[in-house]
């Protein structure tokens, strides 16, 4: 029995990740993901889908971050009635992710057209907030280590990868085929998060290379987030933290209440600036069970920051000249309430913007690790004078020693392993470390490629 796999998604770079598996009679897709960064990558979201959506009986989704689950609303929009199946924390941090990505859309679409800076008569959302609601409809939830048939003859496990809450790493065999996607892997001893959990075995594999080239910086994120907030606040300034609302904010929550306790950060306060983290936080508190957290930790964790809901609040915090910290959404720059407070506090010396996760090339973010000196906010061109700081040790992604740890708990080597999740020259350096270190075959596929497995 021959079965295909395509990457229509996350195959030589970090976004977008889409795997279609084929059989003889079904279409299963693992993640249905938006591509972001560079303008060539987020034309391929307006691109006419590979095949035709009505076709495709399931989808089953690693996590829910909007690179592997963001495009999920068109799909549906355009045809799609399967079960999308995921764990239950996914299924519910969806239903915060999935409308907000497009009431953003549609609210960037229409301040595109009320100031006139979009090249199109008239600029559109790629989906809407209806669209996105109307995907939710077809989410069906799913307990990690419960085996569960997707169609006739392919059958799917999750098992806990960490990274984020609900997170998993999907194990689907099709007509005897074990096929392994990492979706996107965790750190070991996250102060938060779980340990990725060992797989023993794979006919093929697909593993993320996200930091398939880097080591993580070992500094305390403690004692940098105290360093950093410190000098800023003693000149004057506060510190703007772009931060993914899903995951990242919670953490940062976590490290900022144990500064607190322990006396280190003072009396400045600190803002969670994003209705989505704050909804967030709330779901990462009923999963107790699911990260290293107690409920009382979670709570305390919690009540470090300000919750920020009203957008007027928001607006508030432009104005107030006070030094504070501000955590808000997105994490790496490309929408957001985050946008505005860039325009009002990047301009100045005495403030910093913290960046505390990997930066997609392409993206503000991305940008602002590389010494921009201005950024184009809504159609404008704002000056960047504050300090761009960055906590490349508070990524939620395995580096390049953990992801060859992960790979260490298979009991055999894949047939063949597919390097996926990663911009060229990481998922390249990995690819190497696999074949020279552990002797496996490994190759980096083409975006758009079809292999047959048998």
């Amino acid at each position: 029995m021959t079965i295909s796999l395509s990457f229509l998604g996350g195959a030589g770079t970090v976004t977008g990740s889409k795997y279609l598996i084929e059989t003889a009679t079904h279409r299963v897709m693992v993640d249905c993901g938006l591509f972001q960064g560079f303008k060539l990558l987020r034309e391929r979201n307006w691109a006419r889908f590979p095949v035709d959506p009505a076709t495709i009986d399931a989808v089953v989704l690693t996590h829910a971050h909007l690179d592997h689950s963001g495009y999920l609303p068109a799909l549906v929009r355009d045809g799609f009635k399967g079960r999308i199946i995921s764990t239950s924390a996914t299924g519910e941090l969806c239903e915060l992710l999935l409308p907000d990505s497009g009431h953003l859309m549609e609210a960037d679409a229409k301040r595109a057209n009320r100031r006139g800076y979009s090249k199109h008569k008239p600029a559109l959302p790629l989906y809407t907030e209806e669209d996105a609601r109307r995907a939710l409809e077809y989410f069906h939830p799913v307990g990690f280590h419960e085996h569960l048939e997707v169609v006739p003859g392919c059958s799917a496990l999750f098992r806990p990868a960490g990274h984020i809450l609900g997170a998993a790493t999907v194990e689907l065999v099709c007509e005897g085929l074990r096929l392994v996607f990492s979706g996107d892997l965790g750190r070991y001893g996250s102060a938060t998060m779980v340990d990725p959990e060992p797989v023993p075995h794979a006919d093929y594999l697909l593993v993320e290379s996200t930091y398939g080239n880097r080591r993580h910086d070992p500094t305390s994120p403690e004692q940098a987030l105290e360093d950093i907030i410190g000098r800023t606040i003693r000149r004057g300034g506060t510190v703007v933290v772009p931060a993914f609302a899903v995951g990242r904010a919670q953490s940062l929550l976590y490290h900022l209440s144990q500064l607190r306790k322990q006396g280190r950060l003072g009396n400045v306060p600190v803002y969670l600036d994003s209705p989505m983290a704050v909804n967030a936080s709330e779901i990462f508190c009923r999963y107790a069970g699911e990260h290293r957290l107690t409920k009382a930790q979670c709570q305390e964790a919690c009540g470090v920051a300000t919750y920020v809901r009203d957008v007027e609040d928001s607006k508030r915090l432009n104005t107030d000249t006070m030094p504070k910290v501000i955590i808000s959404a997105s994490g790496m720059a490309t929408g957001g309430r985050v946008l505005h407070h860039l325009k009002n506090y990047a301009p100045f010396r005495r403030n910093t913007i913290l960046l505390t996760g990997f930066q997609a090339g392409g993206t503000r973010g991305a940008a602002l690790k590389a010494g921009a000196e201005e950024l184009k906010i809504h159609g404008e061109f704002v000056p960047v004078r504050a300090e761009v700081a960055s906590l490349d040790m508070m990524s939620a992604h395995a580096d390049s020693d953990e992801l060859r740890r992960w790979l260490d708990g298979f009991e055999a080597p894949p047939r063949m392993t597919f390097v996926t999740h990663g911009e060229a020259e990481a998922s390249d350096s990995f690819r190497r470390k696999i074949a020279d270190e552990l002797g496996w075959a490994a190759r980096v596929p083409e975006h758009g490629e079809r292999v047959e497995l048998t």
